[in-house]
């Protein structure tokens, strides 16, 4: 069976045939079948000995065929052998990897075979071996064989047998990765000197890591790349800043000694959470380095740079994904253990939020926290989520510099030739605790024996490099010049202040203002655009639905009434991209609309292909873009955050499928949105549209939530507007591009009323005016003896109710701007109602829910005895029952009026 097994296909013919067939070949190559033609031609069997003259035969097919699985399992299987573990002795030999696992034994290792695609043209056995152990067994091993593009293989294979492991690196470049190396250690030694029981999170154990940054940054200006944009979290970030993106050592001490002087705006954040930015030259290239600044939520940043690093490229043009590239440094643990790992991978390859491949770093320190690697992952390698995406993953021994280096310089180009990702682990470890305040031997005993007998990896490179003839004092000049201007940086005063903003940014105030913006359209260029939007391209067929809808958007604003809230939102984006302003919409089903109201990408019935009519009216450099996502709350709107970092003059836009899917995107809403500003100096006009409403769907989709948004708003941190007219809608988006400062705006956009017959616009309403933070309806008779205060869809129902009962003596004023809260203007509507008059709070959520929890106090210090109407508290948002919520929502309007 055994034997079966090995001898493949060919077990299947006969000798004699196979050398008819062969012998066939020899004549007439044309002769036989292309596939056989391969065959014959990949072996040339003559070849195979050094007599020649060797008629074909299947056992020497056979010896060949076995040669070639020797070579692909070690391509496939040979990072199992490689040395990359610091801390554990080399694996000598693999099971798989014998002779005899492919029938061959120590008498064929001086057979000479000619091998197709293998970069020795004629070898022995013991060299073709000698070189597959060279190459994937030493200190980098490589998994490849996964990618399924056979080019992009043998590309890679090309690039890495001829070369060997360790190639050839001059004098003068070991000695600059040397001082990489000492500038990474001294600097950790001295901050933990000079700054005792501070948290830095050390690099110690991984220095490597700079070396390996400093190759990359190095080797941009060849590649044709710019710009990069990193990420990463605090371990080692510190380090990163200083000596990669050249933060000043006087800066950095100044933040230990808690002095911040230095022109930020806000509250600030812990210094191994700050971003950075400088432009420096490599080569005489200008070359910009971003790092993003980043909550303590590991993983959370990662597509936040992907976003702003595609708002970049397209920025910059047909070939922005060449020469701006992003770069995000994992932890082993993290990039196992979080989901938004994932998330940010799938996007690689999407239309809409692709970057031209991302070079992803792991620093494998051996352990999260305390949690050893069998705890933390199901896997071999804390890379292998990465495979998802076909790209080879190098991992690395952390005390191989030089290796470490030639893997990166590698990696760059296969992203610079295929577009794609590329992932490289450096195996290492952590020499303190997760903080310099922790004890890691309580529970990492063994482990921690070893790093404490264990030089660093600076020392080690100096002792290989003095065996290599470097002079010792050669080696100790460059460590004392470190030192030295560590300590000349500690004792001078931080100069400058924070890095300037972009020339776009500088345009934008930074405060909040009232002043209402007027955002009206006239009618004409709103009556060109709709007609404009209704044009389709000839032979383009849409969804007859699809074309009715479109000519009654048209015919709508024509007759100047009946604007729904589709049409509307439409409206705006046109508007805003003919005035020159970007829109970008992103999100699950977005182009159509989970509710099937926007429609703003038409599909041709016949072919397939799509029309967006929006994009045809961008002028003055802007775009429109509508995106599907990949089902993904907390990578998408991670990445729309990051791109509206990048287009403060532009409309950027993410949809939840239903308002309370948000909620998987949770981090990114409390760690960028609500507090980017105030952390991190970092403003931002992302906005959040989230359909709310009870119509009966149960507790997942009914309530966005509101109650959250509210618990983070203070200090005019962003804006929450829950619009109930399809005009408030188009002012309300309009608003958010012409108004003075950027502020995030998340609002909570209907679903029924889509299509409720009553809400609906008349275009005199588009053309003048602006967004009102407050809605007042018949507050001015003086019989008025009762007020509704509502905000949302239920102002529909309790204005039916109202008509129905024939009621003239009640009020409803609509809370359309719930934060900044317009105390103003709300006073000033109850201002208008007698001292007597009754006044309640109606709302369709739970007590503990909704805008009441928030506005109960602010309400309460206008007007005393403010009653509430609404849901008694719940733990959940929703009933299940449809019956029961009908109960429920009407005897909300039935204690609203008795």
């Amino acid at each position: 069976m055994a034997d079966d097994r090995d001898n493949g296909f060919l077990s299947n013919f006969s000798p004699e045939w196979i050398e008819s067939l062969c012998q066939a070949w020899q004549r007439d190559a044309g002769s036989v079948s292309r596939e056989w033609q391969v065959f014959f031609s990949g072996f040339k069997l003559g070849a195979a000995t050094p007599v020649g003259g060797v008629p074909c035969d299947e056992r020497l097919a056979q010896k060949y065929a076995n040669v070639e699985s020797l070579i692909y399992r070690y391509r496939y299987l040979g990072h199992l052998l490689a040395c990359t573990d610091p801390l554990s002795p080399c694996q000598l030999d693999h099971p798989l990897l014998t002779l005899s696992a492919f029938d061959l034994n120590d008498a064929d290792l001086d057979t000479v075979f000619d091998v197709p695609g293998f970069s020795l043209q004629r070898a022995t056995l013991r060299e073709i071996i000698a070189t597959l152990r060279e190459t994937y067994c030493r200190e980098l091993g490589v998994e490849f064989m996964h990618i399924q593009d056979p080019g992009e293989r043998q590309w890679l294979i090309d690039r890495m047998e001829p070369i060997r492991n360790h190639p050839s690196i001059a004098p003068d470049e070991k000695l600059h990765i040397l001082e990489q190396l000492q500038q990474a250690a001294l600097f950790e030694s001295f901050l933990h000197r000079r700054f005792v029981g501070q948290k830095r999170f050390s690099l110690e154990g991984g220095e490597v890591l700079i070396p390996v940054l400093d190759a990359i940054v190095r080797a941009c200006p060849a590649a044709g790349i710019s710009e990069i944009v990193m990420g990463m979290s605090h371990r080692g970030r510190l380090n990163v800043l200083a000596h990669i993106l050249g933060k000043p050592y006087e800066r950095i001490f100044a933040e230990f000694r808690d002095i911040t002087s230095f022109g930020f705006v806000g509250e600030g954040d812990v210094k191994y959470h700050q971003g950075y930015t400088n432009d420096i030259a490599v080569a005489g290239s200008p070359l910009h380095l971003t790092l993003a600044s980043n909550p303590s939520h590991l993983e959370a940043v990662g597509p936040v740079v992907e976003g702003k690093c595609r708002g970049r490229q397209d920025r910059s043009g047909a070939d922005g994904a060449q020469r701006i590239m992003p770069l995000l440094i994992h932890g082993d643990a993290a990039f196992a253990g979080q989901g938004s790992v994932m998330e940010t991978l799938n996007m690689s390859q999407l239309e809409g939020y692709g970057t031209g491949g991302t070079i992803h770093i792991v620093l494998n320190n051996q352990i999260g926290f305390t949690t050893p690697p069998k705890d933390a992952r199901s896997t071999l390698y804390a890379t292998d989520v990465a495979k998802m995406l076909d790209c080879p993953i190098f991992h690395v021994q952390g005390e191989a510099p030089e290796t470490a280096v030639q893997a990166v310089r590698l990696a760059l180009a296969y992203r610079q030739a295929f577009g794609r990702d590329v992932v490289i682990e450096l195996i290492c470890y952590r020499r303190h605790g997760h903080n310099e305040g922790d004890e890691p031997a309580f529970t990492q005993p063994l482990m921690y024996r070893k790093i404490t007998d264990r030089l660093p990896v600076h020392r080690l490179y100096a002792m290989a490099l003095a065996e290599e003839g470097v002079a010792p004092a050669v080696l100790a000049e460059t460590e004392q010049r470190i030192a030295d201007r560590l300590e000349s940086a500690f004792h001078r005063e931080p100069q400058g202040g924070e890095p300037s903003f972009r020339a776009d940014w500088n345009q934008i105030s930074r405060e909040y203002g009232t002043v209402p913006v007027e955002t009206g359209v006239p009618a004409e260029i709103l009556l060109a655009l709709a007609e404009r939007m209704a044009e389709l391209p000839p032979g383009f067929t849409p969804h007859d639905k699809i074309g009715a809808l479109v000519r009654k958007r048209l015919e709508a604003v024509r007759k100047g009434n009946g604007i729904d809230w589709g049409n509307a939102e439409t409206l705006a984006y046109a508007t805003l991209v003919n005035e020159g302003a970007p829109v970008r919409l992103s999100g699950q089903d977005t182009p159509r609309g989970t509710f099937n109201h926007r429609h703003c990408v038409l599909h041709d019935v016949n072919s397939g292909a799509t029309h967006t009519p929006l994009a045809g009216i961008a002028r003055d450099g802007a775009f429109f873009q509508a995106f599907n996502s990949h089902l993904s709350e907390f990578g998408v709107l991670g990445f729309e955050y990051g791109f509206s970092l990048e287009y403060p003059q532009g409309l950027v836009a993410w949809e939840a499928q239903f308002g309370d899917f948000a909620n998987g995107a949770q981090v990114i809403i409390d760690q960028f949105i609500s507090s980017g500003e105030t952390k991190w100096n970092r403003a931002s006009g992302l906005v959040l549209l989230l359909p709310h409403g009870y119509e009966g769907q149960g507790a997942e989709h009914s309530s966005a939530r509101i109650e959250r948004y509210m618990q983070l708003c203070a200090g005019e941190n962003m804006v929450v507007a829950n619009p109930s007219t399809p005009a408030q809608m188009f002012h309300l988006l309009r608003r958010q591009v012409r108004q003075a400062f950027r502020k995030p705006l998340v609002v909570f956009t209907p679903k029924s009323l889509l299509r409720h017959p009553r809400c609906v616009s008349r275009l005199d309403e588009l053309t003048t005016g602006s967004f009102r933070e407050v809605l007042a309806d018949g507050v001015e008779p003086a019989s008025i003896r009762r007020a509704l205060l509502c905000s949302g869809k239920i102002y529909y129902e309790l204005a039916e109710e109202r008509e129905r009962r024939g009621d003239s003596d009640l009020a409803l004023i609509r809370i359309e701007q719930l934060y900044p809260f317009r105390a103003d203007l709300v006073a000033e509507a109850l201002s208008r109602l007698p001292e007597d008059a009754v006044v309640t709070w109606v709302q369709e959520e739970p007590e503990n829910m909704g805008a009441w929890p928030w506005l109960r106090t602010r309400l309460a210090s206008l007007r005393s005895g403010i009653r509430y109407i609404g849901r008694p508290e719940d733990c959940c948002p929703a009933v299940g029952s449809h019956r029961l919520h009908a109960e429920q929502q009407a005897e909300i309007i039935r204690a609203a009026f008795e």
